[in-house]
């Protein structure tokens, strides 16, 4: 394939898992397979009564992970070998490769819709029966302060939990040793044609990682035996980034309570009525999480790093584990700002941020003025007018040169009745946490 965007059909191959490692292969056109490696380390013998979830996990992880390799071609045509879909897990599929491409779409000035169909034509099989798995949660940890937050809820709570990650990164590997929990450690392994059709000219752009990784841990729930899976995902991430042509672009739309309903469900009907996924977060703030993070007294705050400059395939990485210049490093550091001591956040940033005039264009897309929210995993605007508003009211900050800025030039345009911080620090009511996780969820509130 000399040109990957000239491609006509998108094939899932295969999938097989032998010996703790799971195979998954894609093809586009008749051109080469892409090989991807997923490896459940120490993994066990698949328990008697576990294997038709098992399969069930392990092909849906195929379908979903596919989404990688599908949009560097974006082609018209997409075919599943193999046994066809049925009805409910095509239209899964569908919404996830359209609303998980949207930000790319975006970007590439695309339109998607209408051009993602997979194939149907299956019935539904039969409703997964519940497993009696074992009770015990496994918490997919990604170095920064929300998954410990959550970390910290479920042992407050006295819930039996695993840490996860699906990386290499040593900086969460860091992060998982200082909570003292039993730790499992997932590879995900692309395949390396995927980099030689980016050298050739592919799309490229944002895909929905945290789609994939819940998968991955959904076939390691069956295998090693697990009965939820609790995120760490915040009610912010539910709102889009801005709106294109109609559609709602959400650069965290896998991490938003949309996705997070269609996998739960998905798993309760098609692999195991016992087998929860949820976000354990979901009715806060990024500001209310960021005060929960910021009263468990500094237990992380000399290995946690929000930054996603620390998480790149390639690229330079931060020496210090914040790079400064980047929409976590200044939403991270603002919302922090309100809950903590100001020495104590200059020291955990080595400097001060909203001290640097030249930051002043990443903050004010913080702020959603003359420009809309970054594409991160970050709040929602009103969350950090509300910190920024906050600082401006205190001696301490207000000689800062953004914070003074704030006062003099983008404060008079807004609605101080608007600007409260308090109302961002309660719970909303919607979430799909369990009955036996609760005492957690009501634990980050207390914090």
């Amino acid at each position: 394939m000399t040109d990957p965007r000239q491609a006509q059909v998108f094939r899932f191959v295969r999938h097989g898992y032998a010996d703790g490692v799971a195979e998954l292969v894609y093809a586009f056109d008749d051109g080469a397979e892409l090989v991807e490696r997923v490896s459940f380390p120490g993994a066990p013998a698949l328990p008697a009564g576990r294997e038709t979830a098992f399969a069930a996990a392990l092909r849906l992880l195929h379908l979903v992970a596919g989404v990688s390799y599908y949009k560097a071609a974006l082609p018209p045509r997409i075919e599943v070998e193999g046994a066809p879909l049925d009805e409910a897990t095509a239209d899964f599929l569908d919404q996830l490769y359209l609303h998980g491409l949207a930000e790319l779409a975006y970007r590439n000035g695309l339109d998607l819709r209408g051009r993602i169909r997979f194939p149907r034509g299956a019935a539904a099989p039969a409703a997964a029966p519940a497993l009696g798995l074992p009770r015990r949660t496994l918490v997919p940890l990604g170095g920064g302060k929300d998954s410990l937050v959550a970390v910290e809820a479920l042992k407050h709570a006295g819930v039996e939990a695993t840490v996860s990650w699906v990386s290499t990164s040593p900086l969460i590997a860091a992060c998982a040793e200082r909570t003292d929990l039993p730790q499992l450690n997932l590879h995900r392994e692309l395949a390396p044609g995927l980099f030689e059709l980016n050298r050739l000219g592919a799309w490229n752009g944002h895909i929905p990682v945290t789609a994939v990784n819940s998968v991955i841990l959904a076939v390691a729930a069956i295998l090693y035996g697990y009965d939820s899976i609790a995120f760490a995902n915040e009610r912010s991430a539910s709102v889009a980034t801005l709106e294109y042509e109609g559609q709602q672009v959400n650069h965290q739309w896998s991490k938003g309570y949309a996705f997070e309903r269609l996998l739960r469900d998905w798993l309760h009907a098609y692999v195991a009525a016992d087998l929860d996924y949820c976000s354990l977060l979901r009715p806060y703030s990024e500001l209310a999480v960021t005060r929960a993070f910021a009263r468990l007294g500094g237990a992380y705050f000399d290995v946690f790093s929000s930054c996603n400059r620390n998480f790149r395939l390639l690229g330079p990485k931060p020496a210090d584990r914040w790079c400064g210049q980047c929409p976590k490093c200044h939403f991270v550091f603002l919302a922090l700002a309100p809950f903590l001591p100001k020495p104590r956040l200059l020291a955990i940033f080595g400097r001060n941020l909203l001290d640097e005039e030249t930051q002043a264009a990443g903050f004010d897309a913080l702020l959603e003025y003359h420009d809309h929210k970054p594409f991160e995993c970050v709040g929602e605007g009103g969350e950090s007018r509300a910190a920024m508003y906050t600082l401006s009211e205190r001696p301490e900050w207000q000689e800062d040169a953004l914070v003074a800025r704030f006062r003099s030039e983008i404060l008079p345009q807004l609605d101080p009745a608007q600007l409260a911080l308090e109302p961002w620090l309660a719970p909303a009511a919607e979430h799909l946490v369990p009955a036996r996780l609760r005492p957690a969820l009501d634990a980050i509130g207390a914090a």
